[in-house]
């Protein structure tokens, strides 16, 4: 009875508050673990059959209601499935159907890996080396940086950030954004992960300045690990979506940037997962507006935070601009945390003043913090947003080999 509760709240959540953080944990692991629950609901079905048989009404109705968790975990397996499309479709749809050309045919489209599946939290590439714990700025723990690279450390590689998530509030780079970050790593890319203040002790905008000034050190460190420091994306999920698009925002603003006002901190690429795009509840999303009245945002602005003024400052939507790099914005649709209503809002404005491409994959079924470990759609969304980069980082190469040339 409760694997079947818990397929129904994957297949459909309970919206909104107060429900949100249990209908969040259930839907999220339901959906992501979907075969391993399959697998444990038909086991203990067979043991049960061949240990008792099937004489009672009791186990007669316990098989009915394994068959209805049955269908509907493979209910659940279905819709991750379509992430493969889902995300193929938005990157055609933005990029062309010629990206994978433009990136000189880098990428995959093979299927995910049934060992990854099976052991899910083992996430590690015998061909990737991770360097922990570097300063990034003075300030202890929470300014450190660890870079991931190819083991035969490449050079001039592209350079991918990673912005971890938990509402401002917690969370840590050593959990968050590894699957891609293992993935651009084997692809031949630098990556790093990053730490940085959280509230309440640290209050806005001394996050956005954080990672910022992790920018202005990839810029004058990374070649140390072979990286390039002129081609730099982002990325990030939930606080880290957010942190990751006003990064890419806000390039080079020096109010952001204090006693480091000349670096650059502009960005190539933006590639932000259920992330936060409105702080003041303007796109009259009642599930926005919610968490824009609730004790979150003081919390994270200030309890001395003007209402606009100061949520305006912190929120991408107040940021949108015509030089913007492309960006990748992915969102699920039963994400309880983050409306999706909120990423469309998003998408729709960006593209209306960009000059350059937005792509946009709405995933159903997906939760919030889905891509946390491999899954069949956190491969799938992977792959993609591997394919963005890969491409982000050819059309941009392309275009200097061209200029070069012209010139």
């Amino acid at each position: 009875m409760a694997t079947a509760g818990l397929a129904a709240n994957a297949l459909r959540p309970v919206p909104g508050m107060p429900l949100s953080v249990p209908t969040f944990v259930a839907g999220w692991l339901t959906a992501e673990l979907a075969p391993h629950l399959l697998a444990a609901t038909a086991i203990d079905s067979a043991v049960h059959v061949a240990r008792r048989g099937v004489r009672t009404k009791g186990d007669v109705a316990g098989l009915a209601v394994a068959g209805l968790s049955a269908a509907g975990l493979a209910a659940v397996i279905a819709t991750g499935r379509g992430a493969r499309v889902e995300v193929e479709s938005a990157l055609t749809s933005a990029l062309g159907s010629d990206y994978r050309s433009v990136a000189g045919g880098a990428g995959s489209v093979a299927g995910v890996s049934w060992r990854q599946l099976a052991l899910p939290f083992r996430m590690r590439r015998d061909d990737v080396v991770r360097v922990r714990n570097l300063a990034y700025a003075p300030g202890g723990r929470r300014f450190r940086v660890d870079i991931y690279h190819r083991r035969d450390t490449p050079v001039d590689a592209p350079v991918l950030l990673q912005v971890h998530g938990g509402g401002w509030v917690i969370g840590s780079k050593d959990h968050q954004g590894i699957p891609l970050m293992l993935e651009m790593a084997s692809r031949g890319w630098v990556c790093a992960a990053i730490n940085y203040p959280l509230s309440p002790r640290a209050v806005w905008p001394a996050h956005l300045v954080a990672v910022k000034q992790a920018v202005a050190w990839l810029r004058d460190n990374v070649s140390r690990y072979g990286g390039d420091p002129g081609f730099v994306a982002v990325t990030g999920g939930s606080a880290g979506g957010h942190l990751a698009a006003m990064l890419a925002l806000t390039a080079n603003d020096p109010g952001l940037q204090p006693g480091f006002e000349d670096a650059d901190t502009s960005i190539q690429a933006c590639a932000p997962h259920y992330g936060v795009y409105d702080f003041t509840g303007e796109t009259g999303i009642k599930a926005t507006r919610q968490r824009v009245e609730s004790g979150l945002m003081p919390m994270v602005l200030g309890k001395q935070a003007r209402f606009p003024e100061d949520y305006e400052a912190a929120s991408p939507l107040m940021h949108l601009r015509a030089d913007a790099p492309p960006f990748f914005v992915v969102h699920g649709m039963s994400d309880s945390f983050i409306p999706v209503a909120e990423a469309r809002e998003f998408v729709r404005r960006l593209r209306e003043v960009s000059d350059e491409p937005v792509a946009y994959a709405e995933l159903r079924g997906a939760q919030h913090a889905f891509d946390i470990f491999p899954s069949i759609r956190s491969a799938a969304v992977v792959r993609g947003v591997a394919d963005f980069l890969d491409w982000a980082h050819a059309r941009r190469r392309n275009g200097r080999v061209d200029a070069d040339a012209v010139g």
